[in-house]
């Protein structure tokens, strides 16, 4: 029997669920939380697998966490669910809709989705990897990270929030998320089987998925739109969170209108 990870939730109707990134836990997704729950909406931000309180998986594969967050969505008992994935939660997403499509209603994809290319690993996995190898502390690690993968327009307090994420996830999980993200091998030929309707949500400044990558894979699903968000880096829902909620609101008002 599958262990059922952590998470937060908040609010009432239909449910809308958050996956976090490699870099942080379901505290990354806090404004959305209480913005979904006073727009009408379940809102559920998990804890991956390893991270905060949730049960390691060994092992740590985009298998094995799709299986975590379908055993989570049983467990919620609420039918199709909205997912919101940020980064790796967002190759998650994507991987959980190839699965078990009628499970997901509706996908949000934010600087993320796309299978990294050499270029991102090296940029964005690489020097995580190398300061794990030089025992680095996470805190040290978050605090030196953060600022470079940020745009120039970010919230202060957003920037706070996304480095005191990352200072508190555990380092072994952090290694093996990071082993994990370069293999994502879903492409265009499963994408273009999703047929529920799908946002996706660059930072104009992200280095590690630049909207370029993000307009190309919205070319390749069959219901989707894409917004990117002017002077926002990797996190978007944290540097520019009235933007990102604002997109987000629209959308879901928008597809539960027409879907």
């Amino acid at each position: 029997m599958s262990l059922i990870p952590t998470f937060t939730t908040l609010g009432a109707g239909p449910a809308v669920l958050m996956l976090h990134d490699a870099d942080g836990g379901h505290l990354t997704f806090a404004p959305q939380v209480e913005t979904l729950a006073s727009a009408g909406y379940r809102a559920v931000a998990w804890d991956m697998p390893g991270y905060g309180r949730s049960a390691p998986i060994d092992p740590y594969s985009f298998k094995g966490l799709a299986h975590s967050c379908l055993a989570l969505i049983e467990a919620l008992r609420c039918g199709p669910v909205t997912l919101v994935g940020h980064g790796l939660g967002a190759m998650l997403a994507l991987e959980v809709a190839v699965r078990q499509s009628a499970r997901v209603r509706r996908l949000v994809l934010c600087a993320g989705g796309p299978a990294l290319d050499a270029q991102a690993v090296q940029d964005w996995v690489a020097p995580r990897q190398q300061a794990l190898a030089q025992g680095t502390d996470m805190e040290v690690l978050a605090q030196r990270l953060v600022p470079r993968c940020i745009g120039s327009g970010a919230l202060p307090e957003g920037a706070r929030l996304a480095a005191h994420a990352l200072a508190q996830v555990y380092p072994g999980t952090y290694r093996r998320a990071l082993e994990a993200l370069p293999c994502f091998d879903r492409g265009a030929a499963d994408f273009a089987r999703l047929h529920m309707p799908v946002l996706l949500v660059s930072g104009a400044a992200d280095r590690c998925t630049p909207p370029e990558a993000l307009q190309a894979l919205a070319q390749v699903l069959p219901d989707a739109r894409h917004a990117s968000l002017p002077h926002v880096g990797h996190w978007p829902q944290l540097e520019d969170p009235e933007g990102f909620d604002g997109a987000l609101l629209d959308f879901l008002a928008t597809a539960r209108v027409l879907h």
